[in-house]
């Protein structure tokens, strides 16, 4: 009789006990259901136009030194999703999607007696982007191709690395020049201008430390730093000619900084892309 009372005890117990697990669990769901279901649901949905390809598309699409005003206008400006704002020498075009918590933008400036490029730049900023178990989730993306002026590349440097590190300067120089002329009427142009102002700030910092790092500049995973808000980075910049080319990635986009994003001759040529 005392083992039968027993087991029925024990019975009863791992039941309450089993109940109250299921509950707890429950309870588990729904908090983390009531937290997370927009967000699950926006990273199952497929991606509202325009997508990532077609923003780096249309940005790939301006030559330096050739592209003039009218052409970059028609190229980089998508009236469906972003705002324009020019000036005499400078095209800006940005966007905004998933509720303000994605932007990008894209800017081309000119010379003045040419009109043609002589600077492009694109970001793409992306608080829930659809990538996984990384943290800070947050990616970010800049990339631009500068036409440095001659007296930069021709002035006497101590050292190669001197020189990679004068010219990233004139890089940031030239963006804060160039930004300076649409931002006013612009406020994602401005955001989006102190990102990049923050991230180049951020490399340079790296390099006036360690000036050798510079050397490892132009390999392809390029050179880690550290960021207030994203963690980690990562940047590269390459010469040819008088041309400098930069790529940076932070956050949850920097494990992807030595994937070959950028698109094909073809690719760019055949793209369908809004206008």
């Amino acid at each position: 009789m005392q083992n039968q009372g027993l087991k029925k005890k024990v019975c009863r117990y791992s039941k309450n006990g089993f109940f109250r697990i299921l509950m707890l669990l429950c309870c588990g769901v729904v908090c983390f259901s009531s937290c997370a279901t927009l967000d699950v649901v926006e990273f199952l949905n497929p991606e509202k136009s325009p997508p990532d390809e077609v923003i780096s598309r249309n940005y790939y699409r301006i030559v330096l030194k050739e592209t003039d005003t009218a052409e970059a206008l028609d190229e980089i400006y998508l009236p469906d999703y972003e705002l324009l704002s020019q000036s005499k020498s400078v095209i800006a075009s940005a966007g905004q999607k998933k509720e303000g918590y994605k932007l990008w933008f894209k800017m081309v400036a000119f010379d003045e007696d040419t009109l043609t490029a002589q600077r492009r730049y694109l970001l793409i900023e992306d608080e829930k982007p659809k990538i996984l178990f990384r943290e800070p989730w947050m990616g970010f993306e800049f990339k631009c191709r500068v036409v440095i002026p001659k007296d930069v590349l021709e002035k006497p440097y101590n050292s190669e690395n001197a020189r990679r590190v004068a010219i990233f300067r004139q890089v940031l120089k030239s963006f804060r020049e160039d930004i300076s002329r649409v931002e006013l009427d612009n406020k994602q142009l401005a955001i989006c201008g102190m990102l990049v102002n923050q991230a180049m700030e951020a490399v340079l910092l790296k390099l006036d430390k360690s000036p050798a790092e510079a050397s490892k500049l132009h390999e392809p995973e390029g050179v880690e730093f550290d960021h207030l808000s994203l963690d980690k980075g990562r940047v590269l910049m390459t010469i040819w000619d008088d041309i400098a080319s930069v790529k940076i990635k932070l956050g949850s986009f920097e494990h992807l900084f030595e994937d070959d994003d950028s698109p094909k001759p073809a690719e760019i040529d055949d793209a369908e892309c809004p206008k």
